[in-house]
């Protein structure tokens, strides 16, 4: 199972971003190999409109089972994320990568 978090570094340590569609980054932790790697978002912050849309394209081609982030993707990311199978957690806000993941397997996180 892989696990995306919108984050604002990269690694364990790092900052949640509560933000989805202009995330810094995505962090995927791979459940099944114990990797962590990361793909840079930064670009979309300079994005006038539609940055939640294309950054749904951009994380669904990273294939995660799982997105946990703070505030959740907007209506048109969620709606293009919805289609994708992706599960989404929201109430990472505040937290740090480690934090949110700790706050999903105990069930602290809200599904969307």
């Amino acid at each position: 199972m892989k696990i995306a978090f919108t984050t604002k570094g990269t690694s364990w340590d790092a900052e949640m971003d509560p933000r989805f569609g202009r995330a810094e980054y995505f962090l995927i932790y791979d459940n099944d190999k114990d990797e962590l790697y990361h793909y840079d978002n930064s670009d979309a912050g300079n994005d006038a409109h539609g940055a939640g849309p294309k950054t749904s394209q951009k994380l669904f081609e990273l294939h995660p089972d799982v997105l946990i982030t703070g505030n959740g993707p907007g209506g048109n990311a969620a709606a293009v994320l919805e289609k994708t199978g992706i599960k989404i957690y929201i109430g990472a806000s505040n937290m740090t990568v480690k934090e949110a993941f700790e706050a999903y397997k105990n069930n602290r996180l809200k599904a969307i």
